[in-house]
């Protein structure tokens, strides 16, 4: 069975990498100045993917941290899915000519379902990611501004039939907690629907949480803060993806 992708999150406002608690910007943590260092960091160790969030743009509706993508694809060889504002085409046009290999969209896909049923068709299921992001099991949008009454599975799936294969799903409650991912969501989410390929975001706290994600079979995990805070080490990641059979599974 292939191993869990790691995939690191960068989220930016005003240029610099930040994390928030449960997407509130009043809980704002700086972490570096330089995201392109950040970026590099994680290549050095082995990752070959980046998450990287414009909470600027998603505040905005539109894109804003269009240069520092284009400085970090162009300085590292990380692949790079970018989200947070993409509202329009010529959003979409800007994110990819400045080095995006995939875009996220998750507001834009409950308010504007025809647009980004447009990009689906446009760009392909490789380039597009669904993000469905949960608070109680119900989609929240804008930034994690709004909540709706939308079901997440029920979402998922109608994008599924569309042709939608890559999903990001946070669980809000959890995201820069570090209490541990919604474990039952993914499972439930894998169960219902085992044609989506489910990137699970939000809580992660330690390498045992990606270990058991691993065991369950989800194929890829985003992770910030236990980073940034050394909740995870750069080395242990390296270890995983160089060795991953000298991790013991379930942290046994």
């Amino acid at each position: 069975m292939n191993k869990i992708e790691i995939i690191p999150a960068v989220d930016l406002i005003d240029g610099k990498c930040v994390r928030l608690s449960q997407g509130d910007y009043n809980r704002k943590t700086v972490y570096n100045e330089d995201p392109l260092e950040v970026a590099r960091m994680f290549e050095d160790a082995g990752i070959n993917r980046l998450h990287l969030v414009d909470l600027d743009g998603a505040k905005a509706k539109h894109i804003v941290n269009y240069k520092v993508l284009e400085k970090i694809a162009a300085k590292t060889n990380l692949v790079i899915d970018f989200g947070g504002g993409l509202k329009s085409d010529e959003d979409l046009k800007i994110a990819f000519n400045s080095g995006a290999a995939m875009v996220t969209g998750g507001s834009i896909a409950v308010k504007e379902k025809e647009t980004f049923l447009n990009w689906l068709e446009t760009f392909g299921s490789e380039k597009i990611i669904l993000g469905a992001d949960a608070k109680d099991e119900k989609i929240a949008v804008s930034g994690w501004q709004e909540s709706t009454e939308l079901p997440v599975i029920d979402f998922i799936a109608e994008f599924h039939k569309q042709g939608i294969k890559k999903v990001i799903s946070t669980d809000i409650s959890r995201d820069g907690m570090l209490t541990g991912p919604a474990f039952e969501l993914y499972s439930e989410i894998m169960e219902k629907l085992p044609g989506i390929e489910i990137i699970a975001s939000g809580g992660i706290s330690s390498m045992d949480d990606i270990l058991k994600l691993d065991e369950m079979g989800v194929p890829g995990v985003i992770t910030g803060k236990a980073i940034y805070e050394n909740k995870i080490s750069l080395n242990e990641i390296e270890k995983f993806i160089t060795a991953p059979s000298t991790f013991l599974k379930g942290g046994e």
